[in-house]
């Protein structure tokens, strides 16, 4: 494989239950301070008015954080991450030069059993555990441990810069 090569690709969608109960959560209340609104006047109805409203932003804000994916992309010994919530916002959350990298395996591999009791930075980007479980930890520069679910084409590219680095046991 090319070392400039480009390689894209998703995780598994992220459910993130917590966010899906508030979502439930602030439409129940919604619909309850609408009714109570109603039936209420003066200032009852005013204060009922205003959580209703209140609870319109909490469907939207925790609607938006429902279903969290993440997408990586590898270019010329970069690897960038993006996030997108419920598969219409899209965000940059961070760019890892490969260059820095000391270890790239499955993340029960025996490979990484030395970094076992280091502190290191976690940072998720992937979804939640399977069996066959698909994520890798990747090491990079001692300080971050970077939990990514890639494709094979993913792995290959970055072995292609790092064969001694990338574990597939």
């Amino acid at each position: 494989m090319d070392v400039n090569a480009y390689v894209e690709c998703m995780s598994r969608p992220k459910s993130v239950t917590l966010m899906k109960f508030l979502k439930i959560l602030s439409i129940m209340l919604f619909a309850g301070f609408l009714i109570l609104g109603l039936l209420l006047g003066g200032s009852a109805g005013l204060i009922a008015f205003i959580i209703m409203i209140l609870s319109a932003v909490g469907i939207w804000f925790f609607g938006l954080r429902a279903s969290v994916e993440y997408e990586y992309q590898y270019v010329d010994r970069e690897l960038t991450v993006d996030v997108i919530y419920n598969k219409s916002r899209r965000k940059n959350v961070a760019t890892y030069d490969l260059n820095k990298l000391e270890i790239f395996a499955p993340i029960h591999s025996h490979q990484l059993d030395e970094y076992k009791n280091r502190q290191l930075q976690v940072k998720d980007y992937a979804a939640e555990e399977t069996q066959p479980d698909p994520r890798y930890a990747m090491i990079i520069d001692g300080k971050e441990k970077l939990i990514i679910e890639p494709t094979e084409a993913l792995v290959q590219a970055v072995r292609s810069i790092a064969p001694r680095k990338v574990f597939t046991d």
